[in-house]
């Protein structure tokens, strides 16, 4: 080493001795407190023998600081409560709108400011892609499906089953293509697919669904927590059930107000996974007991398709009605299909995402919808006394449980049951965070009272989830013994409410896609096209409008009674009046009377992004020659996935 660089070092060294002195000196109290407040944090992790008599004031300090922090954590759980600063958006209100609205709020300007921006990239953060894949396959996987299946077959026969949700999954592929055009379009429109009716078609029909869509949501919750009993019946009927409907109450609320975004994912990545592998095991030990590979009664094969028959009814026009009743029950079933489309939308390639969306819908109606009913309706009877909706006196219970336990197999059934109890919560939970939010959108457009817009420090709608959980409290209808008629209204409620949704998204398709023609412009202004094209959109409204049709006749002349039954029509067409309550009270309010928006008046540059068509030619052309040129395994996920 040179002498120049050691006096260098040596200098160096004198200047950081210098430095350290010079700070003791000055901060000497400082340390003192800081060994102090050291020991007091600590104390309790030392072993005994080191903790002698003198540091007893420290263990009182250690009292005192422990009782102030608690203090303190409870003081700012209550102050969380207070209303959110506007120059402090919180990260939770943007998540929720994001996960349930597929939207982003726009500045005045029209365009995304950066600090929403900032929220959308941190959403992609705490809801990862294993969430949205498991969230594509379950959500909405719940009391429609694995519950309110059996009134369906109770009412319809295995065959009319099958037909009504073959029926409706081809109308909700139309309907998810036609959502997801929409929602490449408009992703940063607030209230997402509700606000689509107000300037594609006019306010009125915007401001009625909207609300409908709210209201069905507010009615999953407390149906979910009647349904959630009415499974623990299948274990004990001696505990009154609004003992647990209290325990189920307590709990969505609790994870609704202490959790978050990231922790709604992790439970519903739970709980789906949950739903996926005992819908994968069901298949797997239906089949085998269809083949008399296991249970106690042998090859059952299509016994029931014959007895007592493929349908209920002795003449055709009791069948037919048994076909339509399933309709709405499985138009419930595929409720928060839309949601497939609208997340895809936010995607970093919405135009590769939304068909891949699209795709997977095909395997949820036809694998997870379509397979289980067929199932369903090989190994459980539809006069059976047990099924929801029948009129016998047996203890109801899932069809699911009923299609293992019935044939003697003594362990799965529970298993499944717990599944189907895990579901209902599953989706109680969804719908208690979901309407709260809705009635936040509706305030953020002015079709709600102000007051609805209060967001906490936490990102919490705390008015929308008092008013949410005030209406739970229909729940504790549990304990009556007409429990199962709430069932069955609360059901035709949320099922007639997706209709009106489903009806509102392809009448506004039709409209946007009528303007456009009729203003010249170019379809290569769109990111993704419906591969069901506008007659896709016609198909399902259509077909909408022919179920609401029948529905109606059904409700109003049940099944099984030559007569017109108006309780009947109430309890299960009630979303109907309300509907056109709201859409002529608006009008009344706001002395608008146009029927419909001129497409020629239709502002189809207002919060739509605009695509540039040569650039999307040439991504096209440029994926064409990369698959051309792909090995085949690419070739075969590509076109399957």
């Amino acid at each position: 080493m040179s002498s120049s660089g050691s006096n260098e070092n040596v200098g160096h060294s004198r200047y950081e001795m210098n430095d350290l002195k010079k700070k003791s000196k000055t901060s000497e109290f400082e340390t003192t407190e800081n060994e102090v407040e050291y020991f007091a944090q600590t104390d309790s992790q030392l072993p005994s023998s080191t903790l002698s008599n003198d540091f007893e004031p420290i263990s009182q300090d250690q009292n005192t600081t422990s009782h102030s922090r608690t203090r303190a954590k409870f003081q700012n759980f209550i102050d969380s409560f207070k209303r959110a600063d506007k120059e402090q958006p919180s990260t939770l209100e943007h998540d929720l709108t994001k996960t349930f609205e597929g939207t982003l709020e726009p500045s005045e300007d029209g365009t995304q400011p950066a600090e929403v921006a900032g929220k959308s990239e941190e959403l992609k953060h705490s809801i990862k892609p294993r969430h949205v894949i498991m969230i594509s396959l379950g959500t909405g996987i719940g009391t429609g499906m694995l519950v309110g299946n059996g009134t369906s077959l109770a009412n319809s026969g295995p065959a009319g089953l099958v037909i009504g949700y073959a029926i409706m999954g081809s109308c909700i592929y139309c309907i998810i293509q036609a959502t997801g055009e929409m929602a490449v379009l408009y992703s940063k429109l607030i209230g997402g697919f509700n606000s689509y009716p107000s300037f594609l078609i006019e306010p009125a029909l915007g401001f009625s669904v909207a609300w409908v869509y709210c209201i069905q949501w507010l009615c999953v919750c407390p149906l979910e927590l009647v349904t959630a009993s009415m499974t623990i019946k299948y274990w004990t009927t001696k505990v009154d059930p609004d003992v647990f409907v209290v325990i189920f109450y307590v709990l969505i609320i609790l994870i609704n107000v202490l959790g978050g975004a990231a922790g709604y994912a992790e439970a519903e990545f739970f709980f789906n996974s949950c739903k996926i592998l005992m819908l994968l095991g069901f298949f797997i030990l239906g089949i085998i007991l269809i083949c008399g590979g296991a249970g106690d009664d042998g090859y059952i094969g299509g016994r029931y398709w014959h007895d007592p028959g493929a349908f209920r009814g002795e003449h055709a026009i009791d069948r037919f009605k048994g076909v339509v009743s399933t309709l709405v029950n499985a138009a419930f079933a595929f409720g928060l299909s839309e949601m497939i489309g609208v997340t895809a939308s936010e995607q970093s390639n919405p135009r590769k995402a939304i068909p891949s969306a699209a795709k997977k819908m095909i395997y949820r109606i036809v694998c997870i919808y379509l397979g289980s009913v067929v199932i369903v309706g090989f190994l459980v009877p539809w006069n059976s006394d047990q099924l929801l909706g029948s009129s016998g006196g047996g203890v109801k219970a899932s069809p699911y449980v009923l299609a293992v336990s019935t044939h003697g197999v003594r362990v799965v059934p529970h298993f499944i049951n717990a599944v189907i109890l895990l579901s209902v919560l599953s989706v109680a939970n969804s719908a208690f965070y979901s309407s709260s939010r809705l009635l936040l959108g509706l305030a953020e457009q002015g079709y709600a009272p102000k007051i609805f817009k209060y967001v906490d420090r936490e990102g919490r709608p705390t008015m929308g989830m008092c008013v949410a959980a005030l209406v739970n409290v229909i729940s504790f209808c549990a304990t009556s013994p007409k429990e199962d008629q709430v069932f069955v209204w609360l059901l035709a409620i949320s099922g007639l409410s997706q209709l009106f949704t489903w009806s509102a998204i392809c009448l506004s398709h039709i409209r946007f896609r009528r303007a456009m023609a009729v203003q010249g412009r170019s379809l290569g202004e769109i990111g993704f096209k419906s591969q069901c094209g506008v007659w896709g959109s016609w198909y399902a409204f259509i077909m909408m409008m022919l179920i609401l049709i029948a529905q109606f006749w059904v409700a109003i002349a049940p099944i099984g009674e030559g007569r017109l039954d108006v309780q009947a029509f109430f309890e299960n067409y009630l979303a109907a009046p309300i509907l056109i309550a709201l859409y002529f009270g608006y009008k009344i309010y706001t002395k608008d009377w146009r029927l419909f928006i001129r497409a020629k008046d239709i502002d189809l540059d207002i919060n739509r992004d605009v695509f540039d068509e040569e650039l999307i030619r040439q991504e096209e052309e440029e994926y064409k020659e990369k698959m051309r040129n792909a090995p085949i395994w690419q070739k075969i996920y590509e076109f399957w996935c």
